[in-house]
């Protein structure tokens, strides 16, 4: 069986809506769990100057899984904005994928490519 060009197309925007959706559901129970157990509280992050955290992405995971373990609604909010900046990166895995299957060498190259580029950043922590 051999996919077509739109069934492709459909296929990767099923996976770029689903991402966008499962984001939003874990920021949004993030968020009730955040004011739930925080919504007394007055805010401490009025006037606090933001400090850059230069993290890779094993670290970042690290320490949003062991907040979630410990019920931190902000570590649940990171959770969902991480699955956010994955969705873009299942499009590329996928693409890559479909292409191999295609034996389009052209478009395999090149999307292997951007995903290297992606990984290295993500993992290097040179991301910008």
């Amino acid at each position: 069986m051999t996919l077509r060009d739109k069934d492709i197309q459909t296929i990767i925007g099923k996976v770029l809506r689903s991402g966008v959706c499962l984001s939003l559901s874990v920021v949004f129970i993030g968020g009730v769990v955040y004011i739930a157990r925080h919504g007394g509280e007055k805010s401490a992050v009025i006037g606090k100057k933001f400090t850059e955290e230069n993290r890779n992405i094993l670290q970042i995971l690290h320490d949003t899984f062991v907040g979630i373990a410990r019920g931190k609604g902000l570590s649940i909010i990171e959770l969902g904005v991480l699955l956010l900046i994955a969705t873009p990166l299942a499009r590329v895995i996928f693409s890559l994928l479909a292409f191999a299957a295609e034996k389009d060498r052209t478009y395999v190259l090149i999307t292997s490519l951007v995903l290297m580029i992606i990984l290295f950043s993500m993992f290097s922590g040179f991301g910008g």
